[in-house]
């Protein structure tokens, strides 16, 4: 049986609907702030803390002035929300003490660089995210994802 790690605490998804630590980098995809029909997928690099942020269509942001923008602040934050500060940061490869609490923080410990990288990975996953949340409830499982063959097969 998989096991699934809760939450650190509830998440509000308006501004932040899909964050994950995956391929490498914290990444998601944050609301507009300004255009309710706007997105940004934001991301960070594990191993070089490079970070990006454009929209789903790879229009840059405008807050990218040679620091993260408030979108990346935002995703920092909700990982936080989700994996805990500890995990984040250990992920992002970040040396952190007791009085960080907050992606923000974790962020702020980091030297950081732009670094462009495409939108389109990540906003595909969120895409393939939100049409697993269409589905009908069900207990039948979903061929797609069963990567792993039954544990119960030969008994």
């Amino acid at each position: 049986m998989l096991r699934v790690v809760a939450p650190a605490r509830a998440r509000k998804l308006a501004k932040v609907p899909f964050v994950e630590l995956a391929d490498g980098r914290l990444q998601g995809v944050v609301s507009s702030g300004t255009d309710i029909e706007r997105v940004y997928v934001s991301s960070v690099t594990a191993t070089t803390h490079a970070y990006h942020c454009s929209t789903n269509n790879n229009r840059p942001c405008g807050g990218l002035r040679g620091a993260p923008c408030k979108h990346l602040h935002a995703l920092a934050d909700e990982a936080v929300v989700q994996y805990g500060v500890d995990r984040v940061a250990r992920y992002l490869r970040v040396e952190i003490d007791d009085t960080v609490a907050t992606g923000r923080q974790v962020l702020a410990r980091m030297d950081t660089r732009h670094e462009p990288t495409p939108a389109a990975v990540v906003f595909s996953r969120f895409l393939r995210h939100l049409a697993y949340l269409e589905l009908p409830a069900s207990a039948a499982p979903l061929p797609e994802l069963q990567w792993f063959p039954s544990t119960l097969a030969g008994r």
